[in-house]
């Protein structure tokens, strides 16, 4: 019996892999077995950053949230709190995407929630 030779699917395995890696620096790009090491990482991290970017994300909205509540005299926490008081349900993001992009209508809630509430 003759021996197979695995050309074919050894190069479509091989041309899979380099494919994937098509945008990484020098021979990471080039070389299999260095770009199959560089597509394990480079699929490592997304997963690790994907997971880290909703937290960053987040960590923005705050920071955002706290430099205009500051604009207004009211802390962060405060505000969160007086918010729950008062129960207007804006989430963090809404809150930053009002303070960022319309400061105005951000002020017009903060206002509400100093104005005592009647319970």
């Amino acid at each position: 019996m003759g021996r197979v030779k695995g050309g074919f699917t050894t190069h479509r395995r091989h041309k899979k892999i380099l494919d994937s890696v098509k945008g990484h620096a020098g021979s990471r790009h080039r070389r299999f077995k260095v770009a199959k090491e560089s597509l394990i990482h480079a699929l490592a991290y997304s997963t690790a950053h994907r997971r880290s970017k909703k937290r960053d994300q987040r960590s923005l909205m705050i920071t955002r949230v706290n430099a205009a509540a500051r604009k207004c005299g009211i802390s962060y926490s405060q505000l969160i709190h007086a918010l729950k008081e008062s129960q207007i349900e804006l989430n963090r993001k809404s809150l930053s995407l009002i303070a960022f992009n319309d400061f105005e209508a951000f002020e017009k809630v903060v206002d509400a929630t100093k104005t005592p509430s009647s319970k």
